[in-house]
């Protein structure tokens, strides 16, 4: 007679919470990050067209939302509370300019500071003095404007991965595209070290607080800082950043007299546009001539910059997508601004309640699609789990009968031998 038994057979981890074979279930991978940027600019784009607080709160909230479900556990993914801070910080700023430098210019005053008197060249200037509630609520609106602004950007640091957006650079622009990629990983690395002393300080059971605590954290970053900056310095050096083949005098002149006019064409064009009353050939034709002009002198100086790509970019569908909400929502704040302006920028004198439009909303709705049109993002943790599953402790025994029946468990005695 077989001796039956049973066996352990490892499953591997994740199995329990995949869902059906050839279900809707969509892969994890990292978006490109200049999809992130675009929408991202969308939400700014449209956060300057208004002065709604309601709408400027419920991009805030969109951003956040985008944040918490599409972000990564990368070092700069943990910079956005900081952005959250930072727009808080302008908000009370503004307010507080409001105060100090005569907020009295109002119906409805709400207190009355001693004024400081100053001298006849500073007319115009008050220092103190009445507070209106109106001028508080006009520079509550412009503060959370440029806060809302920021965070929006905030949003596309904490998402987009500042390494790859550096592949996706022009070749032309290779050096600007490094000093701003470089730029733009400052404060999540700020950030993540600031995080690593203050859980370092805990460990060692430090307990100051506040300023007192400043001093501890202040230093060991500053050194961190430092030597990121060197193993930064030293690894761009040893991978060929800066270095460009021997160029013709000639090219060089041509390419540079290129991109310098283009820009300048450029420049004046945006002014012609601006300014209604300039001649029409300063308007949209200058522009024109000066965007060709600028890429022309930007894909002859691109051809002098020979770089290797391992596993490029691609644009898909979701890219698309992303980058898509942000320009729609754009769109949608700028044609709500033309139907109804008033709303959009609401009076603060007299007092008005503002209001939503059905375009903000529907702007508002635009711009938190991303939230489920964007894929998962891949997480470091969960990497690291796939890559040491079959090395993971089984997560339940499965009945198998094997046919010989040798597939006795070896853990009943540490010596058995044969059977007997």
């Amino acid at each position: 007679m077989t001796d039956r038994s049973t066996r352990r057979v490892e499953r591997p981890v994740g199995a329990d919470r995949a869902g059906p074979v050839g279900g809707a279930t969509r892969l994890p991978r990292a978006l490109h990050p200049g999809a992130w940027w675009l929408w991202a600019l969308g939400l700014a784009t449209a956060a300057s067209h208004t002065t709604n607080p309601l709408p400027l709160g419920l991009l805030v909230a969109v951003a956040a939302l985008v944040v918490v479900r599409r972000r990564g556990d990368a070092p700069w993914a943990l910079a956005f509370r900081m952005y959250l801070v930072l727009g808080a910080v302008i908000v009370a700023m503004r307010v507080l300019f409001r105060i100090v430098f005569g907020g009295g210019q109002g119906d409805h005053v709400l207190v009355r500071l001693p004024e400081i008197p100053l001298p006849a060249w500073a007319a115009g200037i008050r220092l103190f003095g009445p507070v209106a509630a109106e001028q508080l609520l006009g520079g509550f609106y412009d503060g959370l404007r440029l806060a809302t602004m920021l965070v929006c950007l905030g949003a596309a640091n904490a998402l987009a991965n500042p390494k790859r957006l550096l592949k996706a650079v022009p070749g032309a622009l290779y050096a600007v595209g490094t000093a701003v990629v470089v730029a733009l990983s400052v404060a999540p690395q700020l950030v993540e070290s600031v995080l690593r002393v203050r859980r370092a300080r805990r460990l060692r059971g430090a307990s100051g607080r506040g300023v007192r605590a400043l001093r501890g954290i202040a230093l060991p970053v500053l050194a961190d800082a430092l030597d990121r900056s060197l193993a930064l310095a030293a690894a761009m050096d040893s991978r060929g950043y800066g270095r460009t083949p021997a160029v013709p005098a000639g090219q060089r002149a041509v390419t540079g007299a290129l991109v310098l006019g283009g820009l300048v064409g450029v420049c004046a064009g945006t002014y012609g546009l601006l300014d209604a009353t300039g001649p029409a050939y300063l308007g949209l034709p200058m522009l024109l001539v000066g965007l060709s002009t600028a890429v022309a002198g930007m894909l002859l100086a691109g051809r002098r910059v020979r770089r290797s790509r391992y596993r490029p970019d691609h644009w898909r569908g979701a890219e698309l997508l992303v980058a898509g909400c942000g320009v729609g929502a754009a769109a949608l704040t700028v044609l709500a601004g033309s139907v109804d302006p008033e709303l959009l920028y609401p009076p603060v004198s007299p007092l008005t309640w503002p209001e939503l439009t059905p375009l903000t909303l529907l702007a508002v709705v635009v711009a938190a699609a991303p939230a489920w049109l964007a894929p998962p993002p891949v997480l470091a943790r969960t990497s690291a789990a796939r890559d040491a599953g079959p090395a993971t402790a089984p997560r339940g025994p499965v009945d198998a009968t094997p046919a010989d029946g040798a597939g006795r468990l070896a853990s009943s005695s540490p010596t058995q031998g044969g059977p007997s």
